[in-house]
């Protein structure tokens, strides 16, 4: 049994040692992290939501392993390089003997290999939902039978090759993700990437809704309406960059005011 520290569990202020750009990302990122829990998206300490420190070149944030999304803060984030190098390591005091809150490994070997390889795509988020799981164990994949689903009709699928610890399975990861901006991992969960953090949480929380969506559906037991080929392309390019403005503009700063409300010690 771990034995408990006798201090009150606390994270150390990272906010004098970065720059103010570094810092806004930070905030951010944390207000991301407390959203991926309030909208039910959380897996207590698994999974992870990366972010591109601005003007660092091949550094990136990353949660500290063995925080829960919903208390995650801006100084609670390691700052880490494309090989898992820390530059800039979350402080914490009050934690039980022999523990330690570093970086996970799965997470970086995901996460790298995008912020690596598709640096335009500043976020990362990849989550083990319980509809982004079903859906990922069945065969049909995510079906393009709602409006929101059609937007996801090309999503990539990358194939279950065990818990991502083999910097080997970044090439197959990158080549199903392909000019996707979300992928479905089988038999594990989804991933989402954007050009802001914004667009990428937009991505993911659209991609939840169409999973639950049509495991509700499924269960029905019911005949499933289907929709011409042509109107579900003609949809999935209306939904594309190129054709309306970017994702996570206008909700973005709402959805910062939102977690304001709720809790701004994500802002610490």
């Amino acid at each position: 049994m771990l034995e408990a520290s006798p201090e009150p569990f606390a994270v150390e202020s990272l906010r004098d040692r970065v720059s103010p750009a570094e810092w806004a990302a930070r905030v951010d990122l944390a207000g991301c992290y407390r959203m991926v829990a309030h909208y039910g998206m959380a897996d207590m300490a698994a999974n992870h939501v990366s972010l591109a420190v601005p003007g660092e070149e091949g550094a990136f944030l990353i949660n500290a392993y063995g925080m829960l999304y919903e208390e995650i803060t801006a100084s609670s984030l390691h700052k880490i390089d494309l090989d898992g190098n820390v530059k800039l390591e979350a402080r914490f005091r009050g934690l039980p003997q022999g523990v330690t809150y570093g970086v996970n490994r799965a997470g970086f070997v995901i996460h790298a290999a995008i912020h690596r390889a598709r640096p335009e795509y500043t976020c990362v988020i990849h989550t083990h939902t319980w509809a982004g799981m079903a859906v990922s164990m069945l065969e049909c994949g995510l079906l393009p039978l709602n409006q929101t689903a059609m937007r996801f009709a090309k999503i990539g699928y990358h194939d279950y090759q065990g818990v991502a610890l083999d910097l080997a399975e970044q090439e197959s990861l990158l080549s199903d993700l392909g000019d996707a901006n979300a992928l479905i991992l089988r038999n594990h969960g989804l991933l989402t990437v954007g050009r802001t953090i914004g667009e990428a949480f937009n991505a993911m929380h659209r991609l939840e809704l169409s999973c639950r969506a049509q495991l509700a559906a499924l269960a029905c037991n019911a005949k499933l309406n289907r929709v011409p080929d042509a109107i579900v392309e003609a949809t999935w390019n209306n939904y594309q960059p190129g054709t309306r403005r970017p994702y996570g503009v206008l909700e973005w700063p709402a959805l910062l005011r939102q977690m304001d409300r709720l809790d701004p010690s994500y802002r610490e």
